[in-house]
């Protein structure tokens, strides 16, 4: 009776949809704020070799989390797609 409340039609699918939308919107954003922090620190380096060397550093974790949220977004659609899932 409660689920009726909130919702026509509530099932696991669409539950899972909703956290994985969710998680993968929520990455992004962390994604976008991780290059304009890399940014900023890069600008606010002025060639001093410590504040290059962070910059650089959160350059990579910038890369390296860019990677792991398209490779994860893309794992999902497969495994989706490979046991029928739609609108993952």
């Amino acid at each position: 009776m409660p689920l009726s409340v909130f919702a026509d039609n509530v099932t696991v699918q669409t539950i899972v949809n909703s956290a994985v939308k969710t998680t993968f919107y929520i990455a992004s954003g962390v994604v976008v704020i991780l290059w304009v922090i890399t940014g900023l620190l890069f600008l606010s380096a002025s060639g001093d070799p410590g504040k290059l060397t962070t910059a650089r550093h959160s350059l990579m974790a910038a890369v390296a989390g860019t990677i792991l949220v398209i490779v994860a977004a893309s794992a999902i659609s497969i495994v989706g797609s490979a046991f029928g899932l739609q609108n993952i």
